[in-house]
């Protein structure tokens, strides 16, 4: 929530234009100082300042890319588990092809082929990495429409969509929202990896793009290490930010899991 806050006040923290090259207020690799505590980059401008504003495009990214990662996912496994037959072996050798694509690789091959933006790398991360989602709907829906209750509306003349959209999407909810705070994690971290190999948009800041950006600069050579070292760290703490309080709702929506524990 906090780095939520900083993120969506960023123009009020920093001011809007801090991102400008043309206005960096210093000059390039500037230690950390009383003016500015994280130094500067190759371009003058303060470290600390694209830090705050790296943390828009980074949130950003993850969230829409994990929704629609859960998007995808459970829309397929919706429509799998509850039609089954000859739909359902489609759907899945679907999911598997892309399960045994590494998630990055194909990221990489999307981003490669279509124009280097934003919407570019939500669509790469949400197309490479749905098949887990997939599957886990799949087996809850699958476990769900094999309830009485499930039969009885079946029996009474509920249809296809009022059995998926009354008594099985209500019942996958908690597993979905529990996935898609693990999936934030996961894009922000695939996010900030295809910024670094420089198949982001260049336009904008981000701490994948500060990382590419450090490293271009000689900041490892150098020794500028505060250039290098606090977008990964920021990467680093929004993951397992993510992933705690994923693990920590799983928890909550599922207790037996902690009977298990």
């Amino acid at each position: 929530v906090a780095i939520a806050f900083v993120a969506l006040a960023a123009p009020l923290l920093v001011g809007a234009d801090a991102d400008s090259v043309t206005d960096a207020p210093g000059t390039a690799l500037e230690d950390p100082g009383t003016e500015f505590p994280l130094g500067t980059d190759q371009f003058g401008r303060s470290v600390l300042d694209l830090l705050v504003y790296g943390a828009r495009i980074s949130l950003t990214v993850g969230l829409l890319a994990a929704a629609l990662t859960v998007g995808i996912g459970t829309l397929v496994g919706m429509v799998a588990g509850h039609y089954g037959g000859w739909l359902s072996g489609v759907l899945m050798r679907v999911t598997d092809f892309f399960l045994v694509m590494p998630t990055l690789v194909l990221a990489i091959v999307l981003a490669t082929v279509m124009s280097r933006s934003v919407t570019t790398v939500i669509i790469a991360i949400g197309v490479a990495a749905w098949p887990k989602t997939a599957r886990l709907v799949r087996a809850q829906t699958l476990a769900i429409e094999a309830r009485p209750y499930v039969e009885r509306a079946r029996a009474l003349g509920g249809g296809h969509t009022h059995i998926m959209l009354r008594h099985v999407l209500p019942n996958v909810m908690p597993l979905v929202l529990a996935q898609t705070t693990l999936v934030i994690s996961e894009a922000i971290l695939t996010e900030a990896t295809l910024a670094f190999l420089g198949l982001g948009d260049p336009q904008v800041i981000s701490w994948g793009g500060m990382l590419q950006d450090a490293r271009e600069a000689g900041a490892i050579s150098s020794g500028h290490w505060s250039f290098l070292v606090p977008p990964g760290i920021a990467i680093a703490v929004v993951a397992l930010c993510f992933t705690l309080s994923g693990r920590a709702l799983e928890s909550v929506l599922n207790p037996k899991l902690g009977v298990a524990k």
